[in-house]
């Protein structure tokens, strides 16, 4: 009587042996299979993030370039202010000698008049 009940419980025990040993040896299987399950299912959003990062990234290196660009504008503008000055001097200088030039022949061409004799009639 006890030789039955002992392969019964001999029996459940293999059984669960075995059990317990196909569940380990299946495991990594099932947690390669819910990876993968997982990547197939996430990639395509990753790889739409990562193209339209790089979209942004090359819109934001255009911005970047125009801000330098722009920057680097508005600072020859501000060296340059010492050309303007002298350019601006110059004109002066030559304003004021054109308005001397116009005196001159002014004076020079109403004194022949001054000394020329009057007509006689």
């Amino acid at each position: 009587m006890e030789e039955p009940e002992m392969q019964l419980k001999v029996k459940k025990v293999t059984d669960k042996f075995t059990e317990s040993m196909y569940v380990l040896a299946n495991e990594p299987s099932v947690a390669l299979y819910r990876l993968q399950e997982h990547v197939r299912r996430s990639l395509p959003e990753l790889a739409q993030h990562k193209s339209d990062m790089q979209s942004w990234e090359e819109q934001s290196q255009g911005a970047i370039y125009t801000v330098e660009y722009a920057c680097s504008a508005i600072k020859n503008m501000t060296d340059s202010s010492v050309y303007f000055k002298s350019i601006d001097g110059l004109l002066k200088q030559a304003i004021a000698m054109k308005d001397r030039l116009n005196a001159a022949q002014g004076r020079s061409s109403a004194a022949p008049q001054a000394t020329s004799p009057p007509a006689s009639s």
